[in-house]
């Protein structure tokens, strides 16, 4: 990957996470909508669709890609929906392309485990990403011209959300990639189940959230939990053992957490816990879990996938990471005071995990 590149996911990344405190500095706006499409659709979208092409330069398709989700971004952000709309459909023209030239146009790989579960995962990722386009689509139809589902969760607002399983699904992708294969039967049933019900549970998962089935969500929560558990055990057994263990470790138990604090969520909503304060520090901490815990530890990986191992001491730069995530982040978003030390924190991170230099031969990560 160029340097060119790097600077500019790194610079991508980092506007998205200062727009999640613009609310200090601007409260006219809710900024929640465009700091997580900035990090999961312009960067994440073009990060698997870089990642699937593997000519490794951008492509005047990615480059097409890249710009239009930016727009489609801002549009969606001052509501010019119709505008938007038309932007999407570029955009689902594009990954369904690149999706084709990878792929089937039916996923017939999901049905036969002679495909790797790490190609399911990363097929299921174009998918998702091609799906989401779509979903927003009717969202937006639904919330602003006509009215087909009468539900107060059909909002673009809720599924923006879905553009974070991509992401997730192509970082799952490559932590199966760099797993030795499965020694025995079991193993390999516990990857194929662990594709099936972290694919469909999150689907579900999103279905019962329309229909606002608490106690169903809780359920599907409770086994999307107990699935992400089975893939960090693989990890640990299976995985290769190089530097990006490390990484791809630390990010599965970033997901681990947010599966726990979506938990946590749906009990407060459920048992009608009042006061704000917790509602919004659980959400806090649930969204700050999965973009720049979980999904960026995928995303640096696959960006320097060619480059490791690294010269980069693990240990420090997850330290950073993991500070970031669980107090310098949270803390920001209630205090302005903390928002320039978390971001020049964030920088410095990412700047060690783009710019480390590669392919540097160390015997101890």
């Amino acid at each position: 990957m160029s340097i060119a590149l790097r600077i500019t996911f790194m610079l991508t990344m980092t506007i998205a996470l200062s727009f999640g405190f613009m609310h200090h500095f601007i409260a006219d706006y809710n900024f929640e909508r465009l700091h997580i499409f900035l990090f999961n659709l312009c960067t994440g979208g073009t990060i698997i669709l870089y990642f699937t092409m593997d000519k490794g330069k951008m492509t005047k398709r990615l480059y097409a890609f890249f710009l239009l989700s930016f727009v489609y971004a801002f549009l969606a952000f001052f509501e010019y929906y119709a505008l938007a709309i038309a932007i999407s459909l570029i955009l689902f023209g594009i990954v369904e392309s690149v999706r084709n030239i990878k792929f089937s146009f039916f996923p017939w790989d999901f049905f036969t485990r002679k495909v790797p579960t790490a190609q399911k995962f990363h097929h299921a990722s174009l998918l998702c990403l091609s799906i989401g386009l779509l979903i927003s689509i009717s969202a937006i139809v639904n919330q602003e011209y006509y009215t087909f589902i009468h539900s107060e969760k059909l909002t673009l607002n809720t599924f923006f959300l879905g553009f974070s399983f991509p992401v997730s699904l192509i970082s799952l992708s490559v932590m199966f990639t760099t797993m030795h294969k499965a020694p025995n039967t079991v193993y390999r049933d516990m990857k194929v189940i662990s594709f099936w019900t972290i694919t469909m549970g999150v689907i579900v998962f999103f279905v019962f959230i329309l229909f606002e089935a608490i106690y169903l969500e809780l359920a599907i929560s409770v086994m999307l939990f107990i699935s992400v558990s089975c893939v960090l055990y693989l990890y640990i057994r299976l995985g290769i053992k190089e530097q990006q263990k490390a990484y791809l470790t630390s990010g599965i138990v970033f997901l681990l957490m947010t599966s726990v604090t979506g938990v946590l969520y749906i009990l407060i909503y459920a048992y009608g816990y009042t006061d704000p304060f917790y509602r919004d520090l659980t959400i806090t901490y649930h969204r700050t879990l999965a973009l720049y815990g979980w999904n960026i530890s995928g995303l640096a990986v696959i960006c320097r996938f060619k480059d490791f191992p690294i010269m980069l001491h693990s240990g420090p730069a997850i330290a950073l990471h993991w500070l970031i995530v669980a107090l310098l982040a949270p803390m920001a978003f209630f205090n302005v005071s903390f928002v320039i030390p978390t971001l020049i924190a964030y920088l410095i991170f990412l700047f060690a995990v783009f710019f480390s230099k590669g392919n540097y031969r160390i015997k101890n990560f």
